[in-house]
């Protein structure tokens, strides 16, 4: 059974439980971090040496950060579906998934954490303006790249749609004016329609 470290309300959380659902394997999460604690004791330490969440065990096999964690149980549990087995094909995956991580999500980070997790009278508008104008080219890019295809990396669900659609979902949950982006919205209703979604991109921000 894997073990999943993490809780749920955590985006790098939630692309793994999705890719779990979508891979039909058994699961066991344990919620870490937040609220819930657990990640300075030494125990997880041990397995995490970051502290910082979701954790990944698979047997023998422990690994932490997300988008790694998901290419993993892609390349274990599906190889040459949700994990391409062509390397062109497999690097594309490879490319939007580092984008997601280094570049649309700390973008849209800062009126995440502003608008969701800090007090009302504590909330930076500045931050919020940043993060908004940081994110809608992002956004442009992503609608023009699906205009030509249904998925991330062509006509096929694959690991690349998963970090990217968890970094749309929490911006799409944002309560912001914003502009719109048809392609990106016809992908991800065809995402949160998949059953491997649900408790995922359903999930409400917090």
């Amino acid at each position: 059974m894997l073990h999943v470290w993490g809780r749920i309300s955590s985006i790098n959380v939630r692309k793994v439980v999705w890719t779990v659902q979508e891979l039909e394997q058994t699961m066991q999460r344990t919620d870490a971090g937040g609220q819930f604690g657990l990640v300075r004791e030494d125990d997880y330490l041990r397995r995490n040496p970051n502290g910082l969440v979701p954790l990944l065990e698979d047997g023998d096999v422990r690994l932490w950060e997300s988008n790694v964690i998901v290419r993993y149980l892609c390349a274990r549990y599906a190889p040459g579906r949700l994990y391409p087995e062509a390397l062109p094909a497999r690097f594309d995956a490879e490319r939007w998934m580092d984008w997601q991580q280094t570049t649309m999500n700390p973008a849209g980070r800062g009126a995440f954490w502003q608008i969701v997790r800090t007090p009302a009278e504590q909330r930076s508008e500045a931050v919020i303006a940043a993060s908004i104008a940081a994110m809608e080219p992002l956004l442009d890019v992503l609608d023009q790249h699906l205009a030509g295809q249904p998925y991330m990396s062509g006509d096929s669900f694959t690991m690349a749609d998963i970090p990217v659609a968890c970094d749309v979902h929490r911006w799409y949950a944002l309560p912001i004016e914003r502009r719109g982006w048809p392609h990106v919205e016809r992908w991800f209703k065809l995402l949160a329609e998949r059953p491997s979604a649900r408790g995922v991109l359903d999930f409400p921000l917090s």
